[in-house]
């Protein structure tokens, strides 16, 4: 069991009339932290629906008010599990929300969010919060720990990534085969099922040929070229990968369009360890080629989660001129553009681009294992 840093922002809007939603790729442990939320809650005061269960599924689709007061009686809680299954969760939840308001607690996970988030988006304006559960984070995995601590296990994290099961196994034999089973059976389980797509050999090869790219700005015709599909398909294949929380985009920063590319983004994944099981690869650091864009790829994510467990909202994007100058990581909020490069060595010494600086309050960081607090610890 890992203490997660989402929990206590949870637990802090229960009963303030709004649903809360926590979405995230599976096996992140959603079902895991809202369990435990509401252990200190008697049984009979929880309602728990898993809608990977047809029955409980159809409990909760196009059903009507009078329906859904029957089925909660006097629960405090409603959980549902996995509810992007449930073809009508947005009109179910609008209901209940406007009925109950802050007398029941609604409680949503969900591992699509183009399908739980984009179909209740509409619906449940005003009316929910959104959370996002990602891999573990380093300050859940080594809570308490110092940053050189924790630093001497990033070389595994690199490798075989940080989801809850793959952290907690004992072995590197069993990391790899938890890995190869979320990959084969989880990874675009909702893709494949709620959306009908049933060329799984595409969206393998798209996903191998993402997983080589990660640090590199992607070309959709490329891809196209490359599979022998359309450009739309790889659209949208690429769009649903993100909306499964597989892969995630970033884009460049264009504050002068007459110098930076504003055309290709740059592709990573939410989970290193995913993406090494895809390209088959879990040589350690030091044995291989890509090193360098793996800890990119590492730290982006690592930061991503650093700002969502802590609410954080700042534009992420990537910065790059035609000459080559580059920044890995820009972040902005309000005007004010924090740089940042990464890279794996300790004593590399890099400035900051000459042309970078050139924005106005532009600030530039190189963040190596030795200075990671402040950063993501």
């Amino acid at each position: 069991m890992y203490k997660r840093i989402l929990e206590e922002r949870i637990k802090h809007r229960f009963f303030s009339g709004k649903a809360i939603i926590l979405a995230g790729a599976r096996q992140t442990g959603k079902t895991t932290l809202i369990t435990e939320l509401l252990k200190v809650f008697k049984g009979e005061e929880v309602k728990r629906f898993v809608c990977d269960n047809p029955t409980d599924r159809d409990f909760l689709n196009n059903k009507d008010l009078s329906f859904l007061k029957k089925l909660i009686g006097k629960a405090k809680f409603l959980f549902i599990d996995e509810g992007q299954k449930v073809a009508t969760i947005g009109q179910t939840l609008k209901l209940l929300v406007d009925h109950y308001r802050s007398s029941l607690q609604i409680i949503v996970t969900g591992s699509s969010s183009f399908n739980l988030l984009d179909s209740t988006q509409e619906a449940l304006t005003g009316r929910k919060f959104v959370f996002t559960l990602y891999p573990l984070g380093l300050k859940e995995i080594y809570p308490g720990k110092d940053a050189m601590t924790i630093s001497k296990g990033l070389a595994d994290l690199l490798i075989y990534g940080s989801y809850p099961e793959i952290v907690s196994a004992e072995s590197f034999d069993d990391k790899v085969a938890v890995l190869r089973e979320l990959t084969s059976s989880y990874l675009y389980k909702d893709i494949l099922e709620l959306q009908q797509i049933h060329n799984c050999a595409v969206l393998s090869g798209l996903l191998k040929a993402l997983a080589l790219q990660i640090g590199s700005e992607v070309s959709y015709n490329e891809l196209s070229n490359l599979l022998g599909i359309d450009k739309k398909t790889v659209e949208r294949y690429i769009d649903l990968l993100e909306k499964n929380f597989v892969i995630f985009r970033l884009p460049p920063y264009s504050g002068n369009k007459r110098r930076e590319i504003s055309k290709l983004r740059k592709i990573y994944f939410y989970d290193t360890g995913i993406r090494n099981a895809i390209i088959n690869n879990f040589n350690p650091p030091d044995s291989r080629d890509d090193t360098g864009a793996l800890w990119e790829n590492f730290m982006v994510a690592e930061r991503m989660k650093f700002r969502e467990y802590r609410g954080v909202f700042r534009n992420q994007y990537f910065w790059r001129t035609y000459d080559g100058s580059e920044v890995d990581l820009v972040e902005e909020e309000s005007g004010r553009l924090d740089g940042f490069e990464f890279k794996r060595g300790s004593r590399c010494r890099i400035r900051a681009p000459a042309s970078w600086l050139a924005n106005k309050g532009a600030s530039f960081s190189v963040v190596s294992p030795d200075n990671l607090e402040g950063f993501i610890l």
